[in-house]
């Protein structure tokens, strides 16, 4: 038999995997629907914040929904920071800044009614 060819029936390294380590699995990144970046599905508290931060224009109800959309908007923008593939960001910056603005806006419209002549 000639020796420079492997036996056909006996064992074989080539091809086969290392089982001395364990397989690396990398998670892929999420797959977005169509669209997903006017509204990050995927990002549901930047998403929460953007509309609570427009809800608290609404007179006397920033002072409930203000601080929310302000606390899910800096979630929102953490997650956005974890993950970048879950879109988001902007809707939650608008839900921090209008949360932020309507909260203070509504604050010194009672200050003033309360303590201005």
């Amino acid at each position: 038999m000639n020796s420079d060819r492997p036996d056909r029936n006996g064992p074989s390294d080539a091809g086969q995997p290392d089982w001395s380590k364990p397989p690396q699995i990398s998670a892929p990144p999420v797959q977005q629907p169509s669209g997903s970046k006017l509204l990050p599905v995927a990002n549901p508290k930047a998403l929460l914040a953007y509309y609570l931060g427009v809800a608290s224009l609404i007179p006397c109800v920033a002072l409930v929904v203000g601080p929310v959309a302000i606390w899910l908007g800096i979630a929102g923008l953490n997650e956005y920071k974890r993950q970048p593939w879950v879109h988001g960001k902007a809707h939650a910056i608008v839900g921090i800044v209008s949360g932020a603005i309507t909260v203070l806006a509504n604050l010194a419209g009672i200050g003033v009614l309360v303590f201005g002549q």
